[in-house]
């Protein structure tokens, strides 16, 4: 079964997420930040994580790039609200593989999730 990490500081957004990709026949986790995503990577082997792009501790951008660096064959998918919408296109020059604007059709994320999971295989 393909593990992912959803990085998220608002919990409702988590649950929301993990839900629809739990339903998919995905393993899920969860950190509100990216230094605790970066914790939890070290302890339980994923196969992708998806990153808002704003929090707290550790943002999504900086998130995003130590993950790239760290794990090259890991898959990411950044996520973001309309008014960091502009950030997204920079998310994906700095490594994610693709990037989700929210709120997203649970039809979209689970096809970003699959395209995501097939390239990096």
């Amino acid at each position: 079964m393909r593990t992912v990490l959803i990085v998220d500081d608002e919990a409702p957004v988590r649950s929301l997420m993990r839900d629809i990709l739990e339903h998919a026949g995905y393993e899920v986790h969860e950190a509100s930040n990216g230094k605790e995503a970066e914790e939890k990577l070290a302890a339980r082997a994923t196969h992708l994580v998806i990153t808002d792009l704003v929090m707290p501790e550790r943002e999504g951008i900086e998130t995003i790039r130590s993950l790239r660096k760290r794990y090259p064959n890991l898959g990411i998918i950044a996520v973001s609200g309309a008014f960091e919408g502009r950030f997204l296109r920079g998310a994906e020059l700095l490594g994610a593989d693709a990037a989700l604007m929210k709120p997203f059709d649970p039809g979209a994320l689970v096809e970003a999730v699959k395209r995501v999971l097939a390239a990096r295989a």
